[in-house]
């Protein structure tokens, strides 16, 4: 074989592997930006056998349009037969709740749906719970503390004490109230407390028309009491003890969901890394202003304080309180 002839296969093994890493390194890059996208989330949403999905609601709840849109997903998705709903919160916001909670609904219209609680379902927590078919709790699970409620701290005897003076220019006396900057006013102790009122008779009818109680006819309920899940299944609160196992058997046996099902997590689709880069910087420096300020002042509850403090809106959460 001449020298030429030997330079042209030469040539032509170099043109086949760099066809092959060239080829090799989008593939590579296929595969990461998949990852970017869907890299929270399962890629069983994309499609594929038959299946029982499973969402976790964790932490405090708020009005999450991740997670809406991931139920919506659900909702839709031919592949997925049923539904399962972890329930581990305390609760968060009332509209947190309550998008969740219509949410699931939604999801029921098509396929069963059933919350199984952890540790704690309470408050908002429990109304995710009501937004589904059937309830299966702990015997130990914290739930119940049905209610809202209307926080904000009051600063003005410490500014008075720093010789700090807070100005203000409104269009009515009761813009802004209550304001923690001033002593609550009557008027705006009333306005929050109507606002309070209508959000509670909203909450307890919608413990009423799911669960098919009377809630006075439950001692305590009305108060916001929070039950174990034993003294719950007894009050009609939930419909089983148990826990996931308890869930899967109830919607094989009564909604005649297969055994062959497996059950799948689904996660809602992640930030942008940007978008997580400034939560952490802003969590950061909140964490930072909440040190300082518990130092100085002795607070040393004061950064759950202020994560309570700092949900907008109406609240629907349950906390013990430390002594």
């Amino acid at each position: 074989m001449s020298l030429e002839t030997e330079a042209v296969i030469d040539r032509r093994r170099m043109r086949r592997r760099i066809s092959f890493w060239r080829s090799a390194a989008v593939l590579f890059v296929g595969l990461l930006l998949g990852t970017m996208m869907f890299g929270s989330e399962d890629f069983s949403t994309l499609g594929g056998p038959n299946q029982i999905a499973r969402v976790a609601i964790e932490g405090t709840i708020t009005d999450n349009r991740d997670q809406l849109r991931m139920l919506e997903r659900i909702r839709d998705a031919n592949h997925v037969r049923a539904l399962i709903v972890h329930v581990n919160s305390p609760g968060g916001t009332t509209t947190g709740g309550e998008s969740l909670y219509q949410a699931l609904r939604e999801v029921a219209a098509k396929k069963p749906v059933v919350a199984q609680f952890g540790t704690v379902a309470a408050s908002a927590g429990y109304i995710v719970g009501l937004g589904t078919d059937r309830i299966v709790a702990r015997g130990n699970t914290i739930t119940g503390s049905v209610g809202v409620l209307a926080q904000w701290p009051e600063v003005s005897e410490m500014l008075d004490k720093l010789g700090i003076k807070f100005n203000e220019v409104k269009s009515g006396r009761l813009k802004a109230e209550p304001n923690p900057f001033a002593p609550a006013t009557e008027d705006g102790r009333r306005v929050m407390q109507e606002t309070i009122d209508d959000g509670f008779r909203w909450f307890l009818s919608l413990v009423e028309e799911r669960r098919g109680i009377a809630a006075r006819s439950v001692s305590g309920l009305a108060e916001g009491r929070i039950f174990s899940g034993r003294q719950a299944l007894e009050a009609k609160l939930i419909d089983e003890i148990g826990g996931e196992a308890e869930a899967v058997r109830w919607l094989q046996t009564e909604r005649g969901i297969s055994t062959d099902l497996k059950v799948v997590n689904w996660r809602p689709r992640a930030d942008s890394s940007w978008g997580a880069l400034s939560g952490s910087q802003s969590g950061t420096a909140g964490a930072v202003v909440a040190a300082l300020l518990g130092s100085m002042f002795n607070l040393p509850r004061l950064p759950a304080v202020l994560e309570r403090v700092g949900l907008d809106g109406l609240v629907s959460v349950w906390q013990p309180s430390e002594n």
